[in-house]
């Protein structure tokens, strides 16, 4: 993936995001708040994570220790199943996290090297707080119920996280466009 593209995109979904919580209409707060404990929103995401992890998997090279790709691959390919029966509670988040640091992966290799491109620094800095954010969710997967409840408590504070959230897609936007 190119440095444009990673930029390109991360930005779409900030401003995405930020369009939803500026509107900030009575389906975005709901959607919020049943996304913690949504076992739709558990299949897709812990069924995309585990997905990708797979496929990253079957691609291992020997460094990797892909000589042992077969057993590593049927080990978390159990572990992917048992976790719907026996950790279903906010699965949906840890799902969440997991897309995170894949994402954060393919994203931080695309800005790889790059060091003629200062603007890449905004991305970077992104990808390295979601990052951070993930592994802390994964952990304590209940704060995003906390942070939803607390974020819509009120109707100014989703506006106004959507608002930072789309002036820094914005700055990414604009960095991307410096990239061609």
């Amino acid at each position: 993936m190119s440095l444009f593209l990673a930029t390109s995109l991360t930005a779409l979904v900030l401003l995405l995001a930020a369009a939803a919580l500026i509107w900030n209409g009575p389906p975005v707060g709901a959607l919020a708040r049943r996304f913690p404990r949504s076992r739709r929103a558990a299949w897709v995401t812990m069924g995309l994570g585990a997905a990708w992890t797979l496929y990253r998997i079957t691609q291992l090279g020997e460094a990797d220790f892909g000589d042992y790709r077969t057993p590593i691959f049927i080990g978390f390919a159990v572990l992917a199943v048992a976790v719907f029966r026996y950790v279903p509670d906010f699965l949906s988040v840890r799902g969440a996290c997991v897309l995170a640091l894949l994402s954060g992966d393919a994203l931080l290799s695309a800005a790889y090297m790059r060091y003629d491109e200062p603007g890449r620094l905004l991305l970077v800095a992104l990808v390295y707080a979601a990052v951070v954010l993930a592994l802390w969710l994964a952990v304590s997967p209940f704060r995003v119920r906390d942070f939803a409840q607390w974020l819509f408590a009120r109707s100014n504070r989703p506006r106004i996280v959507g608002a930072c959230a789309g002036v820094y897609g914005l700055a990414l936007l604009v960095v991307a466009l410096g990239y061609s």
